[in-house]
């Protein structure tokens, strides 16, 4: 299958994942699906792109030269690619198991989700703030009474 085909293929296999998240974040099989069987899936893509696809001349992580070098082959582009679906929907199934540990209405954590699946790093920091202004106003709360 080509990378491109694959590309493709991944970026609508992961959607569910995010819908699961989103609409329907206390079955029981969400946190199944989101956190281990999907990104146990895409891992495993991953690693069999990295062992089976052909090598970047040049490429290595000690500079950003050498980075780029490296994605300059569509299969490594796509492993980098797929990295990034796998540990942006296992931190949104974070998202949404810790937001429900702590009591945290799911409305407020649906921004957290939107910009993690978009924008990865952005929406975990938005979610931490999220998370430690609700915690301290909630102690400050508990101080109070």
């Amino acid at each position: 299958m080509s990378p491109e085909k694959l590309f493709s293929l991944c970026g609508t296999a992961i959607l569910p994942c995010w819908l699961l998240l989103v609409f329907l974040p206390r079955w029981r099989w969400t946190q199944r699906i989101t956190t281990f069987v999907a990104p146990l899936l895409i891992a495993a893509l991953y690693a069999w792109l990295l062992l089976t696809g052909p090598k970047a001349p040049g490429g290595g992580f000690n500079s950003l030269q050498q980075v780029a070098a490296l994605f300059s082959v569509p299969t490594a582009l796509l492993a980098g690619w797929i990295h990034y679906l796998a540990f942006d929907l296992f931190i949104g199934s974070w998202e949404v198991r810790d937001s429900q540990q702590l009591g945290i209405s799911h409305w407020f954590v649906l921004p957290c989700l939107v910009l993690t699946f978009l924008f990865g790093p952005v929406g975990l920091a938005l979610y931490l703030l999220l998370r430690l202004g609700l915690r301290r106003k909630v102690g400050a709360e508990e101080g109070a009474a």
